[in-house]
């Protein structure tokens, strides 16, 4: 794989553009039909290997329906990124371990009940999180992108081509904040769903849609869109709107089990398996 890189635009006077997560030293690669792929260790960090007690099962927990990060298949078992990725890290770290998917309202509950050692899900890292548990190095962030229709004449997406352009975005949101701050002169079409919002750039109610780059891959390679729309521009990353990304959580005096798990994540870059669980569950790219 030859590497590619990515970058952010988070709209500084104008879209400014900056490096793919640069404050945190995150990469990217390209794989082999170009879609790119994350990879957020530093390559210059030399992590060396904890050692962790070979008579303990660790026991992992994540959520059961956020696809295709985590969810319950249609056998009743979890699946998913997560799923796949907690069983490379045990793999990696040759360690025997255990998962079990939660309901979001028990969730962030099973570490400190004992029910769980790691918590590996799209959980948002707030403050209170931090607070509360100790968090890996990142294994996954979610940007926001602009999808429009291919028909339509928008070639990139910056504050001058969008100026006077419609716009769906859901209300309240922190994309339709970010829109807000950093697009001014687009013409915000406000919905209450995601849903509605891909609804109207497909119909031509709106000019284009701005989103969960994820939700937006997939449903331009599902069915749904019938091949109307693609991606414009980005994508953007900028923390303050989109979060920092997600990593595992682990009790705050488990130091060895974090450390082992950052030496796994990157032991799984630098090997590719990392990069194979990404292509299987997002084959579309949101980079």
């Amino acid at each position: 794989m030859q590497p590619k890189s990515v970058f952010l635009r988070i709209g500084l006077a104008f879209a400014l553009v900056l490096p793919l997560l640069a404050a945190a030293g995150a990469r990217a690669q390209s794989s082999g039909d170009g879609v790119a792929i994350p990879r957020y260790s530093d390559p210059r960090a030399r992590i060396e290997k904890p050692g962790l007690p070979q008579n303990r099962v660790f026991k992992w927990a994540t959520g059961d329906d956020y696809p295709p990060f985590h969810y319950i298949d249609a056998e009743g078992q979890p699946a998913g990124f997560a799923v796949d990725l907690a069983r490379a890290i045990c793999a990696e770290l040759k360690i025997a371990c255990t998962l079990q998917a939660w309901r979001w309202d028990a969730l962030l509950d099973t570490i400190d009940n004992r029910q769980a050692d790691v918590i590996l899900a799209m959980a948002r890292p707030t403050p209170g999180l931090r607070a509360r548990f100790a968090m890996t190095e990142r294994v996954h962030q979610t940007p926001a992108r602009f999808v429009a229709r291919s028909d339509k004449a928008v070639a990139d997406a910056t504050p001058e081509t969008l100026k006077g352009r419609t716009v769906a975005v859901v209300q309240g949101s922190a994309h339709e904040a970010f829109l807000k701050t950093y697009f001014p002169e687009a013409t915000l079409k406000s919905f209450e769903k995601p849903d509605a919002t891909r609804a109207a750039v497909k119909n031509g109610e709106a000019d284009l849609v701005f989103g969960d780059a994820v939700s937006l891959a997939f449903w331009l390679n599902g069915t749904a869109s019938e091949g109307c729309c693609r991606f414009v521009g980005g994508p953007y990353a900028d923390p303050r709107y989109f979060g920092e990304g997600v990593g595992a959580m682990v009790r705050p005096d488990d130091e060895r089990l974090r450390q082992a798990i950052d030496y796994a994540l990157q032991r799984l870059e630098r090997n590719g398996v990392y990069a194979e669980l990404y292509l299987k569950h997002f084959p579309v790219g949101v980079w």
